[in-house]
């Protein structure tokens, strides 16, 4: 006798849910606690996208997960004015990679675990999610324009185009493979570090030094969270009681201490210090994004990926030894 197979197991259980761009935060929190009332498990990927687990809403609201996601719009349609694009897959990768192509404003998209090897397949490589400009420009130049040559592609020549891992991730993904979980999340807050001085700081090198270790504070903390910020703000307090800040964005979302770092000091040197009485300062990361969603770019400069490879290596460092065990020889000074 066969045992008679659950729905989960026949019908993609990955919800993908893009919003417009530009969406007001508080009109994205208002989209998740839709997506909550679908499912228990979801995660916030801001600022405009989510994923959705739904085993357990299929449980509740039956197989059909078209119907879910056409249920989805009508509630966001009718009770916030937003319409959604939603990708429905088996894996994390090809629900994101569904949603993206529905067109705007907004539709569903339903790929089943039978069909997603042959619609992966057939769509451009640039299509498939994870997959950013330089890494499709690399490999459209050896010829690799879909993502059915893509997986057809030996492993090992992938990562000599991409890099090791990012070349291994993107032939797994582009064969179907993509175990990660929807890990139930939260739109994140932002993430802050602070120095209060014991004394007036008056010197522009132990201003810096302190502001290097406020960097390094963060990178680590958001490596750690596996979150990167689109922005940065500084904040810094006068004796007296006055303040100044002010924000900017990154090129690209990071959490590496020298993306961070550079844009730190530029916003340092936008304040235009003139012997001004620091009582302390924050760096505050913005509009935090998950680190999966950060495309792995191809870095022609050896320099940087040896600093990242060394990046990573320190990290390991502090959290077997502490957090002051190593770090830049300019912030031993801003203690």
């Amino acid at each position: 006798m066969t045992a008679k197979r659950g729905p989960a197991r026949e019908v993609p259980t990955v919800m993908h849910v893009r919003c417009p761009d530009r969406l007001p935060e508080e009109i994205y929190r208002q989209v998740l606690e839709q997506l909550a009332d679908l499912s228990p498990v979801v995660q916030a990927l801001p600022p405009s996208a989510a994923l959705v687990e739904l085993k357990g809403a299929l449980r509740y609201h039956g197989p059909d997960t078209r119907r879910l996601g056409e249920t989805l719009r009508v509630r966001t349609i009718s009770r916030l004015g937003v319409d959604v694009r939603v990708g429905i897959g088996p894996t994390v990768t090809v629900a994101a990679t569904a949603s993206a192509q529905v067109p705007e404003p907004g539709g569903v998209l339903v790929v089943t675990p039978a069909q997603a090897a042959d619609w992966l397949a057939a769509l451009p490589v640039q299509a498939l999610h994870g997959i950013g400009p330089r890494q499709a420009e690399a490999l459209h130049d050896y010829g690799i324009h879909t993502v059915g040559l893509l997986a057809a592609v030996p492993p090992a020549t992938v990562q000599r185009l991409l890099g090791g891992t990012a070349g291994r991730v993107a032939g797994e993904r582009a064969r179907g493979i993509d175990p990660r979980p929807v890990v139930p999340r939260s739109l994140p807050p932002s993430a802050a570090v602070r120095r209060t001085f014991d004394q007036h700081a008056l010197d522009g090198a132990t201003v810096r030094a302190a502001l290097l270790d406020l960097v390094v504070q963060l990178g680590r903390l958001l490596r750690r969270r596996g979150q990167a910020a689109r922005a940065l703000t500084l904040t810094l307090r006068f004796a007296g009681g006055t303040g100044w800040e002010k924000s900017r964005r990154l090129v690209e979302p990071s959490a590496h201490d020298e993306d961070l770092r550079t844009l730190a000091y530029q916003l340092m040197d936008a304040a235009g210090l003139q012997r001004g009485r620091l009582t302390g300062l924050a760096l505050r990361g913005e509009d935090l994004v998950d680190a999966d969603r950060v495309a792995q770019q191809i870095s022609l400069d050896t320099a940087r990926e040896a600093r990242l490879v060394a990046e990573a290596a320190v990290d390991r460092i502090r959290d077997k030894f502490g957090p002051g065990v190593i770090g830049p020889a300019a912030t031993r000074h801003a203690s």
